[in-house]
Parts: C-alpha cells; structure tokens; sequence
C-alpha cells in the first residue's frame, strides 16, 4: 500500500527519539560529541543551529554509509555509537533522517520536534549557514 509524505512521517517519529528543541540544546551541551545533521537542501537553509552540519536527506544515506568508498561518504557520520540529532525546516524530513539513520545502525539518533522553525520559536541560538 502507497504511503504519503505525512504517513511517512509519523512512522518514522514513533519509531525514533523526538527532542524537544530546549531538550536537544540541553543533550548538545552535555555531550560535545553530539552531531547535529540538518537535513534541508543547502539553498533553502537562511539559519541553522551553530554547530551543525549540513547533510541534504537524498544524500544522507551515501555519507553514512560504511562501505562506499570515502570519497563519497562523510567521516563525520561513520561512528554509529555517537549521539547525533537530526533536524530540518519543520521536521518532516528530520524524521525520516533520523529514522534512515536508526535504520543504518545508528544507535543513538533522535530528532528536533518542529526542526528549526521550532529551535526558533523557542528563542535558542541560530547562526548564518555557510
């Protein structure tokens, strides 16, 4: 049966983490290994979260990927033990990064409920992307 974006999107979020943005902030202070992966394509990106890495969804799985040559894959998300949080505009593909990542082993990933428009509302820190 045909899935939509939506039905997607929930399935993913019940089976991964959801952090509320003032969560996320609070586990990214207490871990300085934590990685924060947006998700959006770089042209769409006017703030991110400081610190975060930018990782578009269709190509997220070939940077995390442990067996395609390094030229094309990401050092950064090649330990699948490390806490990494996943986040978008507004969370939909957040969801299916993290899930997509949970689904390649990752075995502490979770995500920012409302992507950066909720990191915004809740008045934390954004920085101009590169």
């Amino acid at each position: 049966m045909a899935k939509t974006f939506g039905e997607m999107v929930s399935q993913a979020r019940s089976e991964v983490e959801v952090l509320s943005p003032e969560d996320a902030q609070r586990r990214m202070r207490e871990n300085a290994k934590t990685l924060v992966v947006d998700v959006r394509e770089s042209a769409g990106r006017e703030s991110a979260i400081p610190g975060a890495i930018n990782v578009p969804l269709g190509v997220l799985p070939i940077k995390a990927d442990t067996e395609l040559p390094s030229a094309v894959t990401d050092e950064r998300l090649q330990d699948r033990d490390q806490p990494v949080i996943v986040t978008c505009g507004a969370g939909g593909q957040a969801a299916l990064g993290a899930k997509m990542l949970k689904d390649m082993g990752f075995t502490n990933v979770s995500m920012v409920d409302g992507g950066m428009r909720g990191w915004t509302a809740a008045g934390l820190p954004t920085e101009k992307p590169e």
